[in-house]
């Protein structure tokens, strides 16, 4: 996922939070919150937010199937992550300090706190992960 999908300058140098948000998504406003805080503390990293309902051609090409759902992209583009649900600021930063330290080749896993069902899941290149 490039510049032709999130538009020119907001692929990050390092990394990407890349967020799914729909209008009536109460926890996608306080992921929207975690991940500016996050992108604001990173050099390097940069928040974008895509309105899900907008863009259900891109929804359905990458298998979102709710939101907010949180995409991590490497410096090329290419997702290393997925999570949905309302992540921790310290999920988002460990996630982060993987993907900037492997040169972006990795993903991690967080804990799946139950409510949202939160957890992150490292996907092959080019490749969609979803979960129900």
């Amino acid at each position: 996922m490039g510049a032709e999908t999130l538009g020119p300058g907001v692929l990050g140098r390092r990394a990407t939070l890349v967020q799914f948000s729909s209008a009536f998504c109460q926890p996608c406003r306080a992921t929207r919150r975690v991940l500016r805080e996050v992108g604001g503390m990173v050099p390097g990293v940069t928040h974008a937010e895509i309105d899900a309902e907008e863009h259900l051609a891109l929804v359905r090409e990458l298998g979102i199937v709710r939101t907010p759902a949180v995409l991590v992209l490497d410096a090329g583009g290419r997702e290393v992550s997925r999570a949905y649900g309302q992540p921790r600021k310290a999920d988002v930063i460990a996630v982060l300090g993987a993907v900037v330290e492997a040169g972006g080749a990795v993903g991690a896993s967080g804990e799946d706190p139950g409510e949202g069902g939160r957890r992150a899941e490292p996907v092959e290149p080019g490749a969609t992960a979803s979960r129900d």
